[in-house]
């Protein structure tokens, strides 16, 4: 089973929210999901981002695929940064 942490779309017409899941990429974009992460809100100003980085974390180092959009909201919070971090200090530290 291929896991993705991708976006599913909530909220009205023309007043998007989205979820961030992770999600078996054979599942359809709105279909069953297994672990939702955070949240995504581009209509406020400026745009809302809530990502549990435990959690996000978690799926990362379970094989999990960020989509594109996904990877751009982690690098954007700083999850992927710090995770980066913590696996070079884990290497120069052997």
């Amino acid at each position: 089973m291929a896991v993705k942490l991708r976006l599913t779309r909530m909220g009205a017409k023309k007043r998007p929210v989205y979820r961030i899941v992770a999600a078996d990429s054979r599942v359809a974009r709105d279909g069953k999901v297994i672990e939702q992460i955070g949240f995504y809100n581009p209509v406020a100003v400026p745009a809302e981002v809530k990502i549990d980085a435990e959690k996000a974390n978690k799926w990362l180092d379970n094989g999990a695929e960020p989509t594109d959009t996904v990877r751009n909201l982690l690098k954007q919070t700083g999850i992927l940064k710090a995770r980066h971090e913590a696996k070079s200090t884990k290497k120069s530290g052997k």
